[in-house]
């Protein structure tokens, strides 16, 4: 490039870098640049700069709706705000989520999205080692800033939905997670809307996050209860609990009626469609890309930012009779 161009190597590297060269310099690098069709590689200019344009996010697992949306968000927002994003996927091993951002820390990223389900003095000690600006997402903590959709108010509007259609042989199905996490919080949105209407006959299960996880719990739940309807803390396990009640026969949710949470793509396609909580995924990534990037050009930004859902209805609960 700098022999085409006819200049120093230091001279492009200031260019390319944003630094000062001549007019009549400058013209030439850039024919350069189009004769050649060269592409600068970032990632090694960001390892010999101070800052950079590259921001790093850790996340659980990539087979995931929530995720893949929240990700388009937010290296969508990021394109337009000049940065890059850098994804690094853990397999929800807290080992390799330390091991990922002290890799990132190492490759001098401007900025740290993550995703876990928990935060541990580990996480707090790897990331209190620098001063690069971090974003939690989904959890909340004093020593960083977070954003979080509102569960616990996504799991009263589900009982408060239900309760309105006259259920009250409810059984609910968690995700055994053992963490404080968007499903914790949901239950305990739940469990505070049946309280608050003095509801006792609610029979709770646990499934693991998969459909067909789901599916072993919905026998589970049919040899023990005689449910009216069946809410779950996630689209997965409602899709799971839909697919075995349909194998039985069950006609949904004519016998049986059933709930979930996220408003997933799949939602609005399996029959009946579900009603559910709708999470606004991508946008929530957008905005977590604006605010990681606010942090690191020094703007102000609200610690904790709780972003509304609002209940979906579709096909998949019935009416009860008032006499029920």
């Amino acid at each position: 490039m700098a022999s085409i161009a006819g200049v120093a190597k230091s001279t492009v590297s200031r260019y390319l870098n944003g630094g000062y060269v001549s007019e009549q310099t400058g013209k030439k690098i850039c024919k350069a640049i189009r004769d050649t069709n060269y592409v600068p590689n970032n990632f090694a200019q960001s390892l010999k700069a101070k800052k950079n344009n590259l921001i790093g996010i850790i996340v659980p697992r990539l087979d995931s709706y929530a995720n893949s949306r929240t990700l388009a968000g937010i290296d969508e927002r990021l394109r337009e705000l000049g940065y890059q994003l850098i994804i690094s996927c853990t397999g929800q091993k807290v080992k390799r989520e330390i091991e990922s951002i002290e890799n990132l820390i190492n490759q001098r990223i401007s900025g740290i999205i993550l995703i876990s389900g928990k935060i541990s003095d580990k996480h707090k000690k790897a990331l209190g080692e620098s001063d690069i600006p971090v974003i939690l997402l989904g959890q909340k903590n004093d020593d960083f800033y977070c954003v979080m959709h509102n569960d616990e108010d996504a799991g009263y509007q589900m009982g408060s939905y239900i309760i309105d259609k006259g259920h009250r042989n409810i059984c609910y199905v968690d995700v055994d997670k053992k963490d404080v996490s968007a499903w914790s919080r949901r239950k305990l949105g739940f469990q505070k809307c049946m309280r608050d209407n003095n509801i006792d006959s609610v029979s709770f299960f646990e499934s693991d996050s998969t459909i067909e996880g789901a599916i072993k719990i919905e026998k589970k739940i049919l040899t023990t209860q005689k449910p009216t309807i069946i809410a779950c803390a996630t689209d997965n396990i409602a899709i799971g609990i839909i697919k075995g009640l349909i194998k039985r026969g069950i006609s949904i949710p004519k016998d049986i009626s059933v709930i979930g949470i996220g408003d997933y793509e799949v939602a609005r396609m399996v029959t009946p469609s579900l009603t559910t909580i709708h999470y606004p995924y991508k946008s929530c990534g957008k905005l977590l890309a604006e605010k990681i990037v606010d942090l690191i050009t020094g703007n102000d930004v609200e610690h904790d930012t709780i972003i509304p859902v609002k209940l979906v209805e579709r096909e998949s609960v019935s009416i009860i009779s008032k006499g029920f």
